[in-house]
């Protein structure tokens, strides 16, 4: 009887079945690592541009609140915690909450009446906290 031989398979055909080198994972890796820093930082540098635009809202709401205020009593308020308690003849508050008085990095809102050229000024003076600035720490107006 004869029998089918066996072969045995050969070193090249080995190798050619075998799975990636380590080299091929470790270059893998830091791809995928690269693509994930540059995502996350795109990801939670939008956070910040998002409290900038937060805060330019909340500007132009409390400003509408003064305005408001104004309006009810025939004066604008000496300062924003007259938005929440007040005993100004005519007031119909509370036009704000305690809340609404900080800005998105929890800064209190700067306001000043009079202000420079107009009859109020308000202002968030962005992440720092601190007047001047540019990016987010730029100082938000109302206008």
């Amino acid at each position: 009887m004869n029998f089918p031989r066996r072969t045995l398979p050969t070193r090249a055909a080995r190798s050619a079945q075998g799975g990636f080198s380590l080299i091929e994972i470790i270059i893998v890796v830091v791809l995928i690592g690269g693509i994930v820093a540059f995502a996350a930082t795109r990801i939670l540098g939008g956070g910040d541009r998002a409290k900038v635009n937060l805060a330019k809202a909340q500007v132009q709401t409390l400003a509408e609140k003064v305005q408001q205020f104004e309006s009810d009593t025939g004066a604008l308020p000496g300062s924003l915690d007259q938005l929440v308690e007040s005993d100004a003849s005519g007031w119909l508050g509370p036009y704000a909450k305690p809340a609404e008085l900080k800005d998105p990095w929890n800064h209190a809102y700067d306001y000043k009446s009079p202000g420079e050229g107009k009859p109020f000024d308000l202002v968030s003076y962005g992440k720092d906290g601190k007047p001047g600035g540019d990016s987010v720490d730029a100082d938000i107006a109302f206008e």
